[in-house]
């Protein structure tokens, strides 16, 4: 038995809702006949919708609706709630999609939820990336469809993510240090959320978003289709936490999650449009200027192991405060993992040599440039960050007319007393893909 056991109506329940106006009330109907406890519901509804979901939660006392305007999903609205509602204690998270048919769940739940323990509810054996179809797999796996937890022992271990499993993070980790005990099994959870002719307590017709939708959001398409392939082979495949700043409309991160679907993955894309169009692909998408970013978004980028910076570090006002701000907010031993287009091209000296450097969409130096690099100065600028090079790649292109202007630039290097050579293969890349880690 739990023996520091807090009367269950002190319990908080979290919901995270999509455009289901007829499956919130069903929820905060059934749950009052014999609950009176605080419901927290994350909602991702569209604006319409929410704006109908708003006046239900509106009639049942004690219930507060959170209404972000874009589908949060499942892992993100449930993370969302750990970290912004000053949670503690025992929390029950519960699907949006069922109805209660009797008193005694809260009570059977707390009875089998021991001090230190992670949660319990219903436990089925699924494999390393979250599935347990077509072959159950080693990793015990916690459906947080409904399951009570204690707080300060989930503050412990990964949070959830947008993957199908929202879970599969925090299961993983407790099953590769060993701590399976940390989850407790309930056999009627099981029951009632796969045998509905069973029902002990609660009522789950599956009427969420996978069945309203056809699928879940992080399989939809991405609108772009071209990926920086070079930038995707210098990503780490083992990161925990990726801020992707600059995220465009999530095409990137819907291929790196394509490789490596276990990871937490934000986005910050200050273009709102691009933003709306990110979120299936990633957990979290800020809509902001990461120069001007908040405490909140801060707050969230802080620990993460790998920062993405695809092509825009040309674009900040101030790039030396924004590697600086990633430095600050990196975990030890995290990786920042970057493209830059090479100012040295010889396209641009070219240009130069004529009085003709236009900014061009789709060239070397673009409309949203404020800065240019070569392949000297941004690494300069990221040891003066505190960073150092540890690993990347020039990107060279077929360009059969780069030949005639190669002999003048090795030259021009000669004649200022540099090394022609280096010149010339300085000016070949198009772009640099660069990893780099703290000093």
């Amino acid at each position: 038995m739990q023996t520091n056991a807090i009367p269950v109506q002190d319990i908080p329940v979290v919901t995270v809702s999509y455009n289901s106006p007829d499956l919130i009330e069903a929820l905060l109907r059934t749950f009052r006949q014999f609950y009176p406890n605080k419901v927290y519901v994350i909602d991702g509804s569209r604006p319409e919708i929410a704006a109908q979901i708003g006046p239900i939660t509106q009639r049942f006392e004690n219930v507060e609706f959170i209404p972000f305007g874009y589908n949060i999903h499942h892992g993100p609205g449930m993370t969302w709630a750990i970290e912004n509602l000053g949670l503690e204690g025992q929390v029950l998270f519960l699907d949006s999609d069922v109805e209660i048919k009797r008193a005694g769940f809260l009570e059977s739940l707390q009875s089998h939820l021991q001090p230190g323990m992670w949660g319990v509810g219903g436990i089925q054996l699924v494999n390393e990336q979250g599935y347990d179809r077509p072959d159950d797999g080693p990793v015990a796996y916690l459906h947080p469809a409904c399951m009570l937890v204690n707080m300060d022992v989930v503050r412990q271990w990964p949070l959830p993510i947008k993957h199908g499993a929202p879970l599969i993070t925090t299961m993983l980790a407790l099953h590769q240090s060993g701590n399976r005990d940390l989850i407790g099994h309930v056999d009627w959870v099981k029951d009632d959320f796969h045998s509905p002719e069973a029902i002990h307590y609660i009522k789950h017709p599956w009427q969420g978003t996978v069945l309203r939708t056809g699928g879940y959001h992080y399989d939809l398409p991405s609108t772009g289709s071209e990926v920086n392939a070079h930038l995707l082979h210098f990503m780490p495949q083992d990161a925990q936490r990726i801020v992707d700043i600059g995220c465009g409309d999530g095409t990137f991160a819907k291929a790196y999650r394509a490789r490596f679907p276990i990871c937490r993955y934000t986005g910050i894309e200050k273009d709102g449009a691009k933003a709306d169009l990110a979120r299936p692909h990633c957990d979290y998408v800020f809509d902001a200027d990461m120069e001007l970013a908040d405490e909140r978004l801060l707050t969230h980028a802080a620990g993460a192991d790998c920062w993405v910076l695809g092509e825009v570090l040309g674009e900040f006002r101030d790039p030396a405060a924004v590697l600086a701000t990633i430095r600050r907010l990196i975990a030890p031993g995290g990786k920042l993992v970057l493209s830059i287009r090479n100012a040295q091209h010889w396209s641009v000296q070219a240009g130069l040599a004529i009085g003709d450097l236009r900014y061009r969409e789709g060239g070397i130096v673009t409309p949203g440039d404020l800065h240019l690099y070569t392949r000297g100065t941004v690494l300069d600028a990221l040891r003066q960050a505190g960073f150092e090079f540890a690993a990347g790649s020039p990107v060279i292109r077929d360009e059969p007319g780069r030949d005639a202007f190669l002999p003048a630039i090795r030259a021009l290097a000669q004649a200022s007393g540099n090394d022609g050579e280096q010149a010339a293969q300085d000016a070949l890349a198009w772009q640099y893909v660069i990893v780099a880690h703290l000093v």
